[in-house]
């Protein structure tokens, strides 16, 4: 199958099919004109990779997990570390945005809104 035809298959665009062969997290076959040929197990790859990024995993942690997937001999335990590991990643951003919700939302509720110059926002964005 050709990238358009692996592109509509995935749901990944061209773009991205590319830049993950040009890092090496697949490796369509060539035709003698250059074109890729990509094979079934390329089309499954690139899904697990989308699955993978969809749920936020980084480029390196979809490197280390695809290599845990083709691995037969491979410990759940080495599974379970990553995607703990990024499981606390994510705990922690919603820690910081709900801390900046907070914060913003104070701001908000302290504001006026009216014709008054007086703002407590942007007197508190101007503090050092």
């Amino acid at each position: 199958m050709n990238i358009a035809e692996v592109s509509r298959a995935t749901g990944l665009p061209a773009k991205t099919i590319r830049y993950y062969e040009d890092i090496g997290l697949i490796t369509p076959a060539r035709q003698e004109n250059g074109y890729r040929v990509f094979r079934d197990t390329d089309q499954h790859k690139l899904a697990f990779l989308a699955r993978a990024r969809s749920l936020g995993f980084g480029i390196d942690a979809c490197r280390d997990l695809l290599t845990l997937y083709t691995d037969q001999d491979r410990a759940s335990a080495d599974v379970k570390a990553i995607a703990q590991e990024h499981l606390s990643e994510i705990d922690s951003k919603i820690a910081a945005l709900q801390s900046m919700r907070d914060t913003l939302g104070e701001l908000v509720d302290a504001c006026a809104g009216d014709n008054r110059p007086d703002c407590p926002i942007l007197k508190d964005l101007a503090r050092q």
